[in-house]
């Protein structure tokens, strides 16, 4: 993070022509802000928003941890310099990467969360009434205690007595655990190069653990990525067509999150085919089985993040890249690369 970006570029009207601007004129201009956050996306291209207070810095074993106040999102979130979420628009996220399987997986009993240190994977899952036991494994135990202790929409999560919160590598907690679940939930930092959890994107990963731990009918879903129409082939297409070639039923879905500044795409995976999804039924389900309120996810929305463009289909369904530990694809970032956790 940056605490002020020096530089800046601004377009002469009358010929279109860039120069450079005098840095107190532009703080005026910014009503005397100068704190902003910078993530760089691609080599040419950053999104950069005004940051009012630093909350936390640190670092733990695994990643450098922040935690800031930013006037358009509210509290945000940041994992070796990447915004993980924030306030205003965390729920669009963490609604669509555990309702749909959720709703559709036939009676969800046990789950299991690889990541999700923050705690809002878990409160939505236990919005799910017949949600009996909650895994939440995570590798990092200075975030987890961190998002404990400030995030505080998620206080019931971490105190619910049907969590099971454990701090370990998903790998190797899923490897020794004697005991099946009926959706997985893969919420997983993004792999980028040197990232502690890559691996867990991988054909192999899928095919000799994640099927060996799911019940009959069970259902994994994992973030993959971003999905819009210039970043879905980094690896959004290519998780897709791994699990493609692991599981008999795979969807993909997609929606639109502001902080993220791009659309972001989830996918299921399943060897027993998903019911039809279709807007009458998924509000029914929500109303029977979800307990409290979903701000973003309905019937009619959830059939939208079905509904990808043209573009993004084409893409899927030609894409021949499988994720492997030699062939790994990884979105444009950094890690800081203090421990390996696989």
């Amino acid at each position: 993070m940056r605490e002020l970006v020096q530089l800046f570029l601004v377009q002469n009207t009358s010929d279109g022509t860039f120069h450079h601007q005098d840095i107190a004129k532009i703080k005026q201009r910014v009503n005397k802000r100068c704190l902003w956050f910078e993530e760089e996306l691609e080599p040419d291209l950053r999104w950069v928003f005004g940051v009012s207070k630093i909350l936390h810095t640190g670092e733990s074993e695994f990643q450098t941890i922040e935690l800031v106040e930013s006037g358009p999102f509210g509290k945000v979130l940041l994992l070796d310099g990447k915004l993980q979420s924030a306030e205003a628009d965390e729920f669009v996220y963490h609604e669509s990467i555990v309702h749909p399987a959720l709703l559709y997986h036939s009676n969800p009993k046990k789950v299991f969360i690889m990541g999700g240190g923050e705690g809002s994977t878990a409160r939505e899952v236990l919005k799910h009434s017949s949600v009996k036991k909650v895994v939440m494994c995570d590798i990092d135990q200075e975030v987890v205690d961190f998002c404990r202790s400030n995030l505080t929409e998620n206080a019931e999560a971490f105190s619910s007595t049907r969590v099971e919160l454990v701090i370990n590598d998903a790998r190797v907690e899923l490897e020794n655990r004697n005991e099946k679940f009926d959706v997985i939930i893969g919420d997983l930092n993004d792999p980028v190069e040197g990232g502690p959890c890559f691996t867990l994107y991988t054909h192999s990963f899928y095919m000799h653990i994640i099927k060996a731990k799911l019940n009959v009918g069970g259902i994994l879903v994992t973030q993959a990525g971003p999905a819009g129409i210039l970043s879905h082939t980094e690896v959004y297409s290519s998780i897709y067509n791994t699990l493609r070639q692991t599981f008999k039923y795979v969807l993909p879905y997609a929606a639109h999150v502001p902080s993220y500044a791009d659309t972001w795409g989830w996918v299921m995976a399943s060897d027993q085919a998903f019911p039809t999804v279709n807007i009458k039924e998924t509000d029914y389900r929500i109303q029977k089985r979800i307990q409290g309120e979903l701000h973003f996810l309905d019937g009619q929305t959830l059939c939208a993040t079905l509904a990808l463009n043209k573009h993004v289909r084409k893409t899927l369904a030609g894409e021949t890249h499988v994720y492997t530990e030699d062939s790994a694809r990884f979105i444009h970032g950094y890690s800081s690369g203090l421990k390996n956790q696989n």
